[in-house]
């Protein structure tokens, strides 16, 4: 029995299923042709849809599609729903990358003749408007609620690098590609890695014909954090070498290198070294050095302020959850005030903590901190919280033979994605 056959018996649509577990239906449709396989974060409540146990839905599913194309043949993903906002803000994306390629290659006589009646577009006003996105975004308890705005600032720039002439780009490439970054998390936040993750090549792509280089690493960070959130760490190891020596080219006054560092604990955590893990965490660290003005609050927010947080996030992965307890919980007294309107931070650190009850058997300790940081996904539709709420219950084990704990993964399993 495959997949398609086992929601049929149970008396499932694709649409039904797709909303029982938060996603679009063409993405069943997908799963049950063998396009794409469903990501770890959505195997459990899967199984929990389907009636089945975890290791049983690797059996459902089709064995990979492989697709034959010659030149000019789309992939079937290159047909997107043209009502899918993050289809748009990706189509938006792939346009202004071609836009802004094909002028930076043309000689200045035809560039100019492009730019001939096209109103020009002030580099300082993009500036400041992808400023202020990066602040809403921040603050925003529904990160998709950003989407609509994206999507109209990615067409305006569009239309203004259609009217710039060649060699005079550099500044609104340069805010391309921070807008690119800001579209890149906002669909990582709702789950959908293949659009963050083209959203963040696109970033880094752009960053490099600009030559900003503290820009192109942030982007190669951000792509990293992808890998990492679908355990693929050596990737993400590879992505960070790269990142580190672009950030070696950059500012000496900015974090950007630091954050580099900082990712490339959680990595190496993954990978299960620790001393690795220790040194990169050192070496982020090192950022308390810099004064205030080293964080732009906008694609580079890293200042410091999240290192105790980030410190027990690794020793968790790590196993080592006498230290990770000592952290975190530091972390969450010491710096409530410092989370600000984050309910991701918060939600993170909770996840943490219950999933230590869980190592502890102790289902009182999970189900304070889980029940929170439940509290905090309700509020927020954050997809990177139930990510993080829906990893914890595949860790349950034994302790689901208590009540309050079953009822609980029951709340997380429904749980929907933005």
């Amino acid at each position: 029995m495959g997949l398609a056959e086992r929601r049929k018996a149970l008396g499932y649509s694709q649409e039904k299923l797709a909303e029982l577990l938060g996603v679009d239906r063409t993405t069943v449709g997908r799963w049950e042709r063998g396009e794409i396989s469903p990501h770890p974060c959505q195997r459990p409540a899967l199984a929990s849809a389907l009636d089945v146990r975890l290791q049983e839905v690797e059996t459902l599913l089709p064995p990979p599609q492989v697709v034959e194309r010659g030149p000019g043949r789309p992939k079937p993903s290159d047909h997107p729903s043209a009502g899918d906002p993050d289809e748009m803000i990706r189509r938006e994306i792939l346009r202004i990358l071609t836009v802004s390629g094909a002028l930076a290659a043309l000689p200045l006589d035809e560039a100019e003749a492009l730019a001939d009646g096209v109103q020009w577009g002030n580099p300082a006003d993009f500036a400041r408007m992808n400023g202020h996105l990066w602040q809403v975004y921040q603050r925003a308890r529904t990160k998709g609620t950003v989407y609509p705005v994206v999507r109209d600032q990615l067409q305006t720039l569009q239309e203004a690098l259609s009217g710039t002439r060649a060699g005079t780009s550099l500044p609104l490439l340069h805010a391309a590609a921070d807008l690119f970054q800001l579209a890149g998390e906002v669909a990582f936040d709702s789950n959908r890695y293949a659009n963050a993750a083209a959203s963040y090549a696109l970033a880094a792509s752009v960053s490099k014909e600009a030559g900003a280089y503290d820009l192109w690493a942030c982007a190669l960070v951000r792509h990293a954090y992808v890998d990492v959130s679908e355990q693929r760490y050596r990737e993400a190891v590879e992505v960070l070498r790269a990142a580190e020596r672009v950030a070696v080219r950059g500012d000496n006054a900015l974090t950007t290198r630091y954050w580099v560092a900082s990712v490339q604990a959680e990595a190496l955590a993954g990978m299960g070294d620790l001393a690795g893990c220790e040194e990169a965490l050192a070496r982020a660290e090192e950022v308390q050095h810099l004064g205030e003005d080293s964080s732009n609050g906008g694609w580079l927010r890293f200042d410091g302020t999240r290192l105790a947080e980030e410190r027990g996030a690794r020793y968790v992965r790590l196993g080592r959850f006498d230290l990770a307890e000592e952290a975190l919980s530091r972390a969450l007294g010491q710096h409530t005030l410092a989370f600000g309107h984050s309910y991701r931070r918060r939600g993170a650190v909770l996840a943490d903590l219950a999933l230590i009850g869980v190592r502890h058997r102790d289902p009182d300790q999970v189900l304070i901190h889980a029940r929170e940081a439940l509290r905090l996904a309700h509020a927020s539709s954050s997809g990177y919280i139930i990510r993080r709420l829906r990893g914890l219950c595949e860790e349950f084990g034994p302790l689901v033979r208590d009540r309050r704990m079953a009822e609980l993964g029951a709340e997380i399993t429904a749980l929907r994605a933005p």
